[in-house]
């Protein structure tokens, strides 16, 4: 058995976890409130927790296999007794048995400590009223998706985060174009004058994320940023009470390519924005070079929620510190295909009406 904590609130003896809405470790039972702070003397003091030394000999049972093994970690509730299974990378949960929050403190040892979390701002009632905003005004969304939607789970996960900081140097060639028009009694003209414009320069990043999880969409990841730094504290398992967590299982070494893609691509972006007065500008060729590369280990807050319709799994994520919210939506074909009868049908009046018009004038004239 893997060894786990859990904090007891000292006056009733219930489980706390961190209320977002206090900014602190609260509990629900008797609502008594406690600094961050005064958890770092309570966690050094928990390492030394150890569990009884008792041993059974039993035949009963099969053996996993090895790839089993590999990939599942057992702890024990230290509050009702039940068994907790997670996955290697499982890092903050819940007891199935009792709901009391726990933290997997082996997964937050030696280098999979990390160095900075962002605590979570808003609470689950707000993930749920994001979907039901994400939702209104969707005239296309199936009817019953909508008044009907049951939401299967709602998850405050802590997603493990590379932030990567580099001192950029690069070189851009753009090919860009002018175009000019005018028109004399007999003929509309059209210049098109081509340039070659060549950009240098260095600019610096901090920061840049790369999820760090392979059980969390990158591109849904990305579409939820940004967040805000400014409310980054350092670590603290106290901070994951009452959320799941999951450490990294892609290492900062395997995520550079991700960060070299985001940096070239911001990088083209800023360069090319300061060619003005042009009517296109495209990339040509281009070189970057990063020097001062290094990365930090974060936490950020995301709410995970799922929910499905005709089979088929829809998964949405909000950042737990802005509210942004994103998630595909499915489509009702027939909603669909009366939209676009409907457009159809306004056309064809319009070009009705244009063409009785059209006859009217001439008519007239």
């Amino acid at each position: 058995m893997a060894v786990l904590q859990e904090y007891k609130c000292p006056c009733c003896g219930g489980a706390i976890e961190f209320n977002t809405e206090a900014q602190k470790m609260k509990c629900p039972y008797c609502d008594t409130e406690f600094e961050m702070d005064t958890l770092k003397n309570y966690d050094e003091e928990l390492k030394n927790d150890t569990d009884d030394d008792i041993n059974w000999e039993t035949q009963a049972g099969g053996e996993w296999q090895e790839d089993e093994k590999g990939s599942m970690r057992s702890y024990v509730c230290k509050s009702c007794g039940g068994e907790i299974l997670g996955d290697a990378n499982t890092a903050a949960t819940a007891c199935p048995f009792c709901g009391n929050p726990v933290v997997m403190m082996e997964q937050f040892s030696g280098e999979l400590r990390p160095d900075f979390v962002i605590p979570f701002k808003l609470d689950k009632k707000a993930a749920k009223e994001g979907l039901l905003k994400h939702l209104k005004g969707k005239k296309l969304l199936p009817k019953v998706f909508k008044d009907e939607n049951h939401i299967d789970e709602v998850k405050g996960i802590y997603v493990p985060f590379w932030l990567f900081d580099a001192d950029v140097t690069a070189h851009m060639r753009y090919r860009a174009t002018k175009v000019r028009t005018w028109s004399d009694s007999n003929y509309r003209y059209t210049q098109t004058s081509f340039y070659s414009l060549v950009r240098n320069g260095s600019i610096a990043f901090e920061r840049v994320p790369v999820d760090g999880s392979t059980k969390m969409d990158d591109e849904l990841m990305e579409s939820i940023e940004p967040f805000n730094f400014n409310d980054a504290v350092d670590f603290q398992t106290a901070y994951l009470a009452g959320y799941f967590a999951d450490k990294y299982d892609v290492n900062a070494q395997e995520s550079i390519n991700r960060a070299n893609g985001r940096i070239r691509s911001s990088t083209d972006e800023v360069f090319k924005s300061t060619a003005k007065g042009y009517n296109t500008v495209m990339p040509e060729s281009g070189n970057i070079k990063i020097n001062n590369g290094k990365a930090k280990y974060a936490l950020y807050p995301v709410w995970i929620l799922n929910t499905t319709w005709k089979g088929e799994k829809y998964t949405f994520a909000m950042n737990g510190q802005t509210g942004k919210f994103v998630g595909n939506l499915p489509i009702d074909k027939a909603a669909a295909v009366k939209w676009f009868l409907g457009v159809a049908a306004a056309a064809s009046v319009i070009t009705y009406g244009l063409a009785q018009l059209l006859w009217l004038i001439g008519f007239l004239g």
